[in-house]
């Protein structure tokens, strides 16, 4: 891997053969885990401007329409959170000159708090293949932190790190992208004047392709729901073009009665066996992929797949020695004659990939050209812990890269299309909503991560009794079950919801993800306790989630800064206000400075009396609130209504749907200070 340094260039085909299409990550981490950035590209034509406003890309303009750029979104990472764009570099027009790679922050925040500021590009097999450092980020509020740019047939790389003090209004008016005057000189748009002017847009010309009204407002920072103003909702990616999303609502049905069964495209009912299950569920979804292109492209461009015409196929035969081998199902995409494939393994219910047939399809691939092998399964993988081990020929030219995917991440790629951001016509949206419905079928053993493994038992006895000593591998196990099941549950509330919903990684905890997991472990021999965060985008907080295995009890929680301004009471007497719908049983806790904690009570018994929020000592300033839920934990080790799966699934979604709802944006986290707010 080639380490770069600003104003460095290189050529991709220097370093890999296969640059046909790329993967960049922006990343970056703080030691808080509250750090974050909106990437955005900029294609440029040769007198460096962009030839409209539709060469502008970001959070609400993700997808360009050939499929030469695609925003993928964020993933977490060990330090932080990194965000990837897919480029299919034979895509991209003759007339770009040159790809902008940037990010912004917004709400007054500045790269120079951040940490690990960086950018990573990998080709189309996912191997890295260099990394560029920013290590003297300044307090500008966006970054330019490369840019890709054609050089006679050849595409080439410049690490840039370039800042702009103007924001990403001022970064992408520098580039010719039209702005609104007054979103640039009023960086706070109402949300609901992006709605109305992104409607506009809409309906005013089907055929026009410039994204009218929407980028004239959208580059501002994303809006804080921080004030007293009413919630509303988080803007959704939105273009010229109309696209079709389910009804919140569903129909009235015209049954008689509750017995008649809605006749499914993807019947789920007669399944009876493992091998029944693999071969339905392979062909359900590939055949879905290749029909609906939104979908398929978003599952398979971070994987290195071009944008092009797809065709996908079960049950393949192929030679391998004596003994041919039949993967599950095969992917082709072939873009300006040129073809990509991959090959397919699935696995549904608690079914393990084997190692040996991954390895088989691994060799296949290798010797046919082939570029990937996807496996598929209800586990979820984790970074630096590859799910298979497999050996690479490093004699052979040709290199395969090898992807895993699971269930819950396609359950959420098809929820995020179809019920927030939309697909192409009306029966793309049925398609994706009959694959949902499969997916989800009891029946289909498709359900995601359900099992946390055979050190469960013994490491809740072992914690019963206090007999678990640090460096069990067993201890290990469980942490690791445990990342899974909060990943998959990121992906659940992530998709429910249409927003984006990641771990927390703390800075401060170490970047080697595997000495990370081996501390929780150690950690998790002493106090019994397993625990995790997660940043759910348009909340004041990070919700945090604790699994006491000595009591048996799940907490979930959320700390909430003091307002800026006004009186301790009427922090109290809102909060309470908001919280008119909440639990009963939801404990609030006051946060002071320079203690452990304040006054504390349950809803209940605060809604009366809300000064009880108060400390009695006079002058002690109030930094905050954590408001706590606790909840039975399941004891079995599967996803059972009585299992550990279902019950932190459960609470989670509880806390969140009766308090998070009721609670106000995301706001800057207030600094204590000795001139602040305090009580008497």
């Amino acid at each position: 891997m080639l380490e770069m340094v600003k104003g460095s260039n290189v050529s991709l085909t220097a370093l890999s053969e296969n640059v046909s299409s790329v993967i960049v990550s922006l990343g970056w981490g703080s030691s808080t885990g509250e750090g974050d950035a909106d990437v955005s590209v900029l294609l440029l034509d040769a007198n460096g401007k962009v030839r409209s406003d539709a060469d502008f890309y970001f959070y609400n303009n993700p997808v360009a329409a050939d499929g030469s750029v695609q925003l993928l979104g964020k993933t977490p990472t060990a330090d932080g959170n990194e965000d990837r764009i897919s480029f299919d570099l034979t895509a991209v027009s003759s007339e770009v000159d040159r790809i902008v790679l940037a990010a912004s922050r917004y709400e007054g925040a500045r790269f120079g708090e951040l940490e690990g500021v960086k950018l990573a590009l990998a080709d189309g097999g996912g191997e890295e293949l260099l990394r560029f450092a920013i290590d003297d980020a300044a307090m500008v509020s966006a970054i330019i932190f490369g840019e890709l740019y054609r050089r006679e047939d050849e595409w080439k790389f410049r690490a840039v790190g370039q800042g702009y003090d103007a924001g990403l209004a001022g970064l992408a008016t520098d580039f010719g992208v039209d702005i609104d005057d007054d979103a640039a000189a009023d960086e706070a748009l109402d949300g609901a004047a992006i709605d109305e002017q992104a409607d506009t847009a809409a309906t005013a010309s089907a055929d026009e392709p410039k994204l009218q009204g929407t980028l004239g407002a959208v580059p501002s920072p994303r809006q804080s729901e921080g004030e007293a103003q009413p919630r509303k909702p988080a803007a959704r990616p939105r273009t010229a073009k109309k696209k079709v999303t389910l009804p919140k609502a569903a129909r009235k049905a015209l049954a008689e009665n509750e017995s008649w069964k809605d006749a499914r495209l993807f019947p789920a009912s007669a399944l009876k066996s493992d091998r029944e299950r693999e071969t339905r569920a392979t062909s359900v979804l590939l055949s879905v992929m290749a029909q609906v292109p939104e979908f398929g492209r978003r599952l398979t461009a971070a994987f290195g797949a071009p944008a092009g015409r797809m065709e996908t196929f079960t049950e393949v035969t192929l030679p391998h020695g004596d003994t041919p081998r039949r993967p599950d199902g095969v992917i082709r995409v072939e873009r300006a004659g040129k073809l990509w494939t991959a090959l397919v393994e699935t696995k549904t219910n608690g079914s393990a990939l084997k190692a040996d047939q991954v390895q088989a399809y691994m060799d296949i691939a290798a010797r046919r050209g082939y570029e990937a092998v996807i496996t598929l399964s209800n586990d979820v993988a984790l970074e630096g812990s590859p799910l298979v081990e497999v050996k690479i020929d490093g004699r052979r030219k040709h290199k395969v890269a090898l992807w895993h995917l699971s269930w819950a991440e396609v359950a959420h790629q098809a929820q995020m299309l179809i019920r927030h951001e939309g697909v192409g016509n009306a029966a793309h949206a049925w398609l994706l909503q009959e694959l949902l419905y499969y997916l989800q079928h009891e029946n289909s053993g498709c359900h995601g991560f359900q099992n946390m493994g055979p050190a469960w038992v013994p490491v809740r006895n072992g914690i019963d009794n206090e007999i678990l000593c640090q460096g069990d591998l067993r201890a290990l196990e469980v942490v690791e079950s445990w990342e899974r099941l909060i990943r998959q549950v990121c992906l659940r509330l992530g998709g429910e919801l249409g927003q984006k919903v990641l771990p927390v990684h703390r800075t401060k905890r170490g970047t080697d993800p595997k000495a990370l997991r081996g501390r929780l472990a150690d950690q998790l021999c002493l106090d019994g306790r397993l625990q995790s965060e997660l940043r759910i985008e348009g909340t004041p907080g990070v919700l945090a989630i604790s699994a006491d295995l000595r009591t048996g009890k799940l907490r979930t929680s959320i700390e909430i800064p003091a307002p800026e301004q006004g009186y301790p009471l009427s922090w109290a007497k809102r909060l309470v206000r908001r919280l008119a719908e909440a639990p009963a049983d939801l404990h609030i806790e006051t946060l002071v400075e320079g203690e452990t904690g304040g006054p504390r009570g349950t809803l209940e018994r605060l809604r009366p009396e809300p000064a009880d929020m108060l400390p009695k000592e006079t002058g002690t300033q109030i930094v905050g609130f954590r408001l706590s839920l606790l909840k039975s934990m399941g004891s079995s080790r599967g996803n059972a209504e009585s299992g550990f799966i279902r019950s932190v699934d459960d609470s989670v979604h509880r806390f969140y749907t009766s308090v998070l709802v009721h609670l106000d944006g995301a706001t800057p986290r207030r600094a204590p200070s000795k001139e602040g707010a305090t009580t008497g």
